[in-house]
């Protein structure tokens, strides 16, 4: 196995503005993406978008329109979706708005991408929910061959593409890395066929099955690239007092997920937190000392080439300005422990 990249870390965001704390979206939004300019400069390297559709606490709909805004705004923090929902777009006009992204931030986009679960969301977009497999598959090939700077016609089963070649190109060569998130075993054969490499957080076993699905298409499994993380990581010098501050928003996240990963079919992946005591049991939220944080990223990236590790940083209904203080602290006391 090659030997792992330097870690780097990333934040990870969301724009959720819940009813019961909503504040004016267009506040939420200057003071989020001021944020990332903040981290920027206090030594984070990438900043990631995911996104939700029709969401009462309003997760953000439009992660590459963020990406957009974030690339005029930042100078050399890398911006990418962790993860973008592949099959609500058609592949041709993402592959443009992305590599506008790309010229707009001089080369700095990366693009994660997953299948989706919350089966409303399908409804919405008028896509059946059991196609998503099968248009993910289609659209990373067709994104992958156009930013290659190819002149594709393409039939496949929900994508036809006539002679078409995308001008201007993204400025990275060959092109913007491609990433896929997944929990499943189609997710391995789906990174190990179409991308570089695999994003999400605790993707250990998806890590294992995807480098034994590209040893069996015949390419180098030491090839696979990985970005890893916790959906919350907070070091805190007294993590009970900031489990008493932000708890209560933090199970609005978990809350929300288990109820759509329910109605998914997918209750397993995670159970319903009643309350924050349960909360603070579950996999994927931690708030602990620094020195504490540090053991849980390095037994986390054990073994695997992780070059980004990213978690959450703002919990729905606070002011972004209320984790500087948390994410100084990981920046000073955790970060050099992995330079």
């Amino acid at each position: 196995m090659s030997s792992s990249p330097k870690l780097r870390f990333g934040l990870w965001f969301d724009f959720r503005n819940p009813p019961q704390w909503r504040r004016a979206y267009e506040d939420l939004y200057a003071e989020t993406i001021e944020q990332v300019v903040w981290a920027e400069n206090l030594g984070y390297e990438s900043a990631w978008l995911t996104e939700h559709h029709f969401a009462d606490d309003g997760y953000s709909p439009s992660p590459v329109v963020i990406a957009a805004a974030l690339a005029v705004k930042t100078k050399r923090i890398r911006i990418g979706t962790n993860v973008l929902l592949l099959p609500l777009y058609h592949p041709v006009r993402l592959a443009e708005d992305c590599a506008t992204v790309d010229i707009l931030s001089r080369g700095r986009f990366e693009l994660g991408v997953g299948l989706g679960y919350r089966v409303h969301e399908f409804a919405g977009y008028g896509i059946p929910y059991h196609e998503r497999g099968a248009r993910t598959n289609e659209g990373l090939e067709i994104i992958r061959r156009l930013w290659e700077g190819e002149t594709l016609t393409f039939r496949g089963k929900y994508y036809n593409v006539e002679n078409v070649r995308i001008e201007p190109r993204p400025v990275q060569r060959p092109r913007p890395a491609i990433w896929v998130g997944g929990m499943t075993k189609p997710a391995a054969r789906r990174v190990a066929r179409y991308g570089d490499g695999l994003i999400g957080a605790g993707i250990r076993s998806i890590y294992e099955g995807a480098r034994t699905e590209m040893a069996a298409l015949g390419k180098n499994p030491d090839r696979l690239r990985v970005i890893e993380g916790n959906l919350w990581l907070i070091a805190s010098n007294e993590p009970e007092k900031t489990w008493r501050e932000l708890g209560p928003n933090l199970l609005h996240v978990f809350q929300d997920y288990a109820v759509g990963l329910e109605k998914a079919g997918m209750g397993r992946a995670m159970p319903y937190p009643k309350d924050v005591e349960q909360l603070k049991s579950m996999r994927y939220v931690s708030i602990v000392t620094p020195e504490n944080a540090v053991q849980i990223i390095k037994e986390q990236v054990a073994g695997m080439p992780v070059e980004h590790f990213c978690f959450m940083t703002v919990p729905p209904g606070l002011r972004p300005s209320v984790m500087y203080p948390y994410l100084e602290l990981f920046a000073q006391k955790v970060i050099p422990h992995f330079s």
